[in-house]
């Protein structure tokens, strides 16, 4: 996986439960950095709801959707894993897979209401286990002295910096992380306010997780 773009994935593992004309849809949803992954979540929720009438899935893998995957599990052709698949595709999510389950109820829905149904559950479990945005960023080192300790905390909490760890020694020891186009300006403002009395060490670049508050995910 490329490790120069961020991309929006879910917040964890969970479920969601949608009642559609007496037909129990669950859609089960997982984070899945590979198909080896994916292929053994849809074969534990397939297990865990044999009884079910369908099991269906669809799975997007890659940065890029370099690997999808879509099943029907018997329902009519394209009434449920490619809408499903969709459903992720909309919302940008990345490296995820979903498995809905549906136990029938006794009332056909036909094909736009299989479709809006799948679709439907998929968007719901998204939005019952949240969704993050997964950053690139690069942890920047500097210590400060404890009577300025104070303000360069407001400043990093004010201006929504990831404060990562913080040493208490001879002096404050601050780990920060920034996105790139946010390490100069932080940099020119701690140096500022510390009237140039800082130095700062680069350590690693990681990828932090940033919830995404706004419910529509396809426009992060």
């Amino acid at each position: 996986m490329s490790e120069k773009e961020n991309f929006l994935t879910i917040k964890e593992n969970g479920s969601g439960e949608l009642i559609i004309k007496k037909s129990i849809f669950i859609a089960s949803i997982a984070r899945t950095n590979s198909v080896e992954e994916a292929n053994a979540f849809i074969q534990e929720i397939s297990k865990k709801y044999r009884d079910a009438t369908h099991n269906t899935f669809a799975y997007t893998i890659g940065l890029n959707d370099e690997q999808v995957k879509k099943c029907d599990n018997g329902e009519p052709s394209g009434t449920a894993g490619i809408p499903e698949l969709k459903a992720l595709q909309l919302m940008k999510l990345k490296n995820v897979t979903v498995v809905v389950t549906r136990y029938f109820g006794g009332i056909k829905l036909g094909a736009g209401g299989l479709i809006r149904a799948y679709s439907n559950s998929v968007t719901n479990a998204v939005e019952k286990v949240g969704v993050i945005k997964r950053v690139l960023q690069q942890e920047l080192l500097f210590s400060v002295p404890y009577n300025r300790f104070d303000e360069v905390d407001h400043y990093l909490k004010t201006n929504d910096v990831f404060i990562a760890d913080t040493e208490y020694g001879v002096d404050v020891k601050i780990h920060i992380f920034l996105d790139d186009d946010d390490q100069e300006k932080t940099k020119t403002d701690l140096t500022n306010l510390l009237s140039g009395q800082i130095k700062f060490t680069k350590g690693q670049k990681r990828y932090n997780e940033i919830p995404v508050k706004d419910n529509n995910f396809h426009e992060q």
